[in-house]
């Protein structure tokens, strides 16, 4: 018997900032799962702000969203129905269907995960593609090397707060900064980073030379925009900047780093990455963190939303200075 399920689609492309008028909700019938596919009724779903980019028309990394089609993105969901014996009924699964309560897929599209390791959310977090973004940027894009000293821009959002806990687990002195004195006070207390500030209290390069005398040996770039060129000023020689996102940017275009030529002169690395050409990682970040996650020296902090309606002003929340989440943004779905 088919399943009612509602799904968000993308019904017009921002011109400048996004809005609530660029989504409308839909109700569908979803079909019983023939041979090989699944049923999966979704319990949560990831919002992040690389989705902003997918919104616009034109060649990108990831293709665009398609105008009338529902959007996507990672989500956690439990099979209700199932095709295929390797994925029975009750199975916790990752997809990249989000932004709908149910579908129907191939089973081949879909991951089983492990509930034992941690609780489901877990896996759009700091177990999942999150994590694997905070990982591979530090120890295989910057090469970070223990005891050095590392400034993360965007240090209680999802990435950066991974990054945060995964330079301090490797005995490195951590600076990160934050939108809001909740998060400057999350950063402090919660993850021990060393020095933390507010990057809109401020020049950021003030608390850079503050917070890092000596230097920074890398720099982890989820904003791009001021903290970028400031940045760029405190980096000793040799040092390595990794390019994740430029958040600041997301809605409208922020002026370059006017001070490239610091590049040269010290002889610095500037090197982006997309997370998935690295998802062959994944085993050898799970074999470091699912064990620091289960022993506490990691955590998972999310933020929750309830109701997939809520799910286009969480994510249009996360695109701006002082967004409400620390760590993870996570819309919940009745189940």
């Amino acid at each position: 018997m088919p399943v009612e399920s509602r799904e968000i689609r993308l019904v017009s492309r921002p011109i400048g900032e996004a809005t609530l008028n660029n989504f409308a909700f839909a109700s569908v019938d979803v079909p019983d799962p023939g041979p090989g596919e699944v049923l999966v009724r979704n319990i949560c779903m990831s919002v992040d702000p690389y989705m902003r980019g997918r919104m616009n028309e034109g060649k990108s990394y990831v293709p665009c969203f398609q105008i009338g089609k529902p959007l996507e993105g990672g989500a956690v969901g439990r099979v209700v129905a199932s095709g295929d014996e390797k994925f029975p009924v009750g199975t916790f699964v990752l997809s990249m269907y989000g932004w709908r309560e149910a579908y129907v897929a191939p089973a081949a599209h879909l991951q089983a995960l492990d509930t034992t390791l941690a609780r489901p959310s877990a896996y759009l977090g700091v177990l999942g593609v999150t994590g694997l973004t905070a990982w591979v940027g530090l120890f295989r894009i910057a090469r970070l090397n223990d005891g050095e000293t590392v400034f993360i821009s965007g240090g209680a959002g999802a990435v950066g707060s991974a990054a945060c806990q995964m330079a301090k687990m490797h005995g490195c002195r951590v600076l990160a900064s934050a939108g809001s004195a909740e998060k400057v006070a999350y950063l402090k207390t919660d993850l021990k980073v060393d020095y933390a500030f507010n990057y809109l209290d401020g020049p950021p390069l003030e608390h850079l030379k503050q917070g890092a005398p000596s230097g920074l040996h890398v720099y982890f770039d989820n904003t791009a925009g001021p903290q970028l060129e400031a940045a760029l000023y405190a980096l000793v020689n040799r040092g390595r900047v990794v390019l994740c996102g430029g958040i600041a940017g997301y809605d409208k275009p922020v002026p370059g780093p006017r001070n490239l030529n610091q590049a040269v002169g010290k002889r610095l690395r500037l090197e982006g990455f997309i997370v998935s050409d690295h998802f062959k990682e994944m085993p050898a970040f799970l074999a470091e963190m699912a064990p620091a996650l289960k022993s506490g020296k990691l955590t998972s902090r999310e933020t929750f939303v309830d109701g997939l309606e809520a799910a286009p002003a969480a994510f249009l929340d996360i695109l701006h200075p002082g967004a409400p989440n620390i760590g993870k943004m996570i819309v919940r779905l009745s189940d």
